[in-house]
């Protein structure tokens, strides 16, 4: 039998030759200079743009970028396709196009005052190439909201626990802030203090679960949980909207909506009041999770200290086949096991979060290897840690996606951490609460991205934030424009429609839309970044970010189109696959999104190669120098 140990050795050697060998050459050929003014000191309000320190941007930014999707799509790709090819995928394209995808849109922000990547591309093709990506980011960040929402109802209804544990933290970051920047309090004693008080609330967790509404059929909750519906007398919660609906029962339809609340409202603070000091904190349980699950493993195989022998369970194929295993109908390796994968690998979100927060808070230019490359290679570690799970685990129904690969991480994860002794009553809670710190965070900073993309479409100067009720009294089209850019009514803009997807009940094809959609972002973030070196020098080499570029655009295209085709129009339309209105609406408004996104990307690859051409022929003039802007 094999053991798991070999993910690990995997991953661990070509990550660790792609920082120490190509950041570093990227960091060089980007011209990084600690020196130079960034954004962050350029514009230094309080609000959005927060100087920070490198450990606690990290945290932050490591923790925006994480959410569950390097979790269920390692896990649901391995399942279907063998884990030989998910962990190729995971090994090699990381260093190589991920990393450098992150690592190039922070950079290109910092020379562009720390905004995002619509704004960057529109420097150099023009208003219309820039609010098309703008277009595009705004609504990929609905489905994130809506996919992420819905994964993080998910776990707390398997794991009441990590209800309790999620409320703790979020209140002690909410008191780490005031007591970091309102007190001035030392770091160092600070963050010691408030890590171990959020470990502390793992164990309340564990103590106090918490569920809104009773468990349905054959599910139940561990012994001990408050049930909020029982206390109040609300009953089993049939009436909640969406509670029907295929992956939702009553509890998650109801945590559903209050995700979404949390994360507009914590998408309105300021930045230092929660998001900063939240990600932080979490980013220890982050870094314990991944990197202790990591450590387990290599223990538990080499001293044998585990539950059980850490090897790959029989019911995981290495290799199952370029159409997958049965049961998870028609998939093809090529082009679907990429954009499955998605965020494992390779993310268009995270050049919004480069782009859009990280940016407008890095201290040092010099930060950005660390932060970009670096943070997104720590992603694919828990790409492979999700990948160890599912090996020790084993996963019988490779058909169920989200709901059925969720459980599987953190009991997967219990037994990896029973190497240290750790029951695994503890080790899977614990597990399901880094599961949930990943999401939340994503979430809320989702909804502060998708009122920043809106910000640029509608026109807010730099520096300069709206509350959305501005404008009110200047007619229709004033007042609509103060709306949806402000950050009190945006979250609305985007929850809305994230939510009416979610109870649908289509989420299977709902995720494989997000990651189409996600994996097309960041093909467009690749073809900014080459416009951007294009028109800075002609020096400059364009092989790091075109080739990537390339090659996304191809997968994401074509993976998309068997969406719309294939998987909506002929069989869910055609043959009868969607029933009722809620279905084939549903199908419908998928199909039209792939379609439009599809139009959108190629046009402006179209739009981008024609500048490149220009830029390189000579035909447009002097190059633009990357702080013009």
């Amino acid at each position: 039998m094999t053991s798991v140990i070999w993910i690990t050795v995997a991953v661990l050697s070509t990550f660790t030759i792609g920082y120490m060998g190509y950041s570093r050459y990227l960091s060089q050929f980007v011209e990084l200079d600690a020196e130079t003014e960034t954004p962050a000191h350029k514009y230094e309000d309080g609000q959005e743009y927060v100087p920070s320190k490198k450990p606690v941007l990290l945290g932050h930014h490591f923790s925006s970028i994480a959410g569950g999707a390097p979790i269920v799509g390692p896990i649901t790709a391995g399942a279907v396709w063998g884990w030989v090819p998910a962990l190729l995928w995971i090994a090699v394209g990381n260093p190589l196009m991920g990393s450098v995808h992150d690592f190039v849109a922070l950079s290109s922000s910092l020379r562009h005052e720390g905004k995002s990547i619509g704004y960057i591309i529109g420097q150099y093709v023009g208003e219309r190439g820039k609010d098309m990506l703008l277009w595009f980011a705004f609504l990929t960040i609905i489905l994130v909201v809506a996919v992420f929402a819905l994964v993080v109802a998910i776990v707390f209804d398997a794991f009441p626990q990590v209800t309790t544990a999620s409320f703790v933290y979020i209140a002690l970051a909410l008191v780490f802030g005031v007591y970091l920047y309102q007190l001035n309090g030392p770091f160092v004693p600070g963050t010691v203090l408030f890590v171990a008080a959020v470990f502390g609330g793992v164990w309340l967790g564990i103590e106090f679960p918490f569920a809104l509404f009773p468990a349905v059929g054959d599910a139940s909750y561990p012994a001990g949980t408050l049930v909020l519906a029982d206390a109040l007398g609300l009953g089993s919660g049939q009436w909640i909207p969406g509670s029907s609906a295929v992956a939702m029962n009553p509890n998650r339809a109801a945590w559903v909506p209050v995700i979404m609340l949390y994360a507009g409202i914590a998408s309105a603070l300021p930045v230092w009041t929660l998001l900063q000091p939240r990600d932080y904190l979490s980013s220890f349980l982050l870094y314990t999770g991944v990197g202790g699950a990591l450590l387990a493993i290599i223990v538990g195989t080499l001293l044998g200290t585990s539950a059980q022998p850490l090897v790959i369970a029989d019911s995981m194929g290495a290799f199952n086949g370029f159409w997958g295993v049965e049961g998870a109908g028609l998939a093809p390796l090529f082009p679907l096991l990429f954009i499955t994968i998605a965020c494992g690998t390779i993310s268009g979100f995270h050049s919004l979060v480069s782009s859009g927060t990280t940016a407008k808070q890095l201290d040092k230019e010099t930060d950005a290897r660390l932060i970009g490359y670096g943070g997104m290679l720590g992603e694919g570690l828990l790409a492979a840690v999700a990948l160890s799970t599912l090996a020790v685990a084993g996963f019988a129904d490779p058909a169920g996606g989200i709901g059925a690969a969720l459980p599987n991480f953190a009991t997967g994860g219990g037994i990896i951490l029973t190497s240290f002794g750790l029951p695994q009553s503890y080790g899977a809670p614990f597990m399901a609460l880094v599961l949930v710190s990943f999401l939340l965070t994503s979430t809320d900073t989702a909804v502060r991205l998708g009122r920043y993309m809106m910000e640029e479409i509608v026109g807010v100067p730099t520096g300069d934030t709206a509350s959305g009720f501005e404008n009110l009294t200047d007619g229709p089209r004033a007042a609509l424009a103060s709306l949806a850019r402000g950050r009190y009514t945006n979250p609305l803009v985007q929850a809305i429609p994230a939510y009416l997807m979610v109870i649908s009940g289509e989420w299977l094809t709902l995720w494989a839309l997000f990651g189409g959609a996600n994996q097309l972002l960041a093909a467009l973030a690749l073809l900014t970044a080459t416009v951007w070196l294009a028109n800075w020098d002609d020096s400059k080499q364009l092989v790091s970010t075109g080739v990537p570029m390339a090659i996304m655009t191809t997968i994401t295209v074509m993976g998309l189109a068997w969406l719309a085709f294939y998987s909506n129009l002929y069989q869910n339309l055609i043959q009868g696959g969607a029933e009722g209105f809620s279905s084939i609406a549903s199908s419908v408004v998928q199909m039209v999104l792939a379609l439009v996104l599809i139009y959108i990307a190629l046009s402006l690859v179209r739009i981008g190669y024609s500048n490149i051409q220009s830029a390189r022929g000579g035909t447009s003039g002097t190059a633009v120098e990357p702080s013009d802007d």
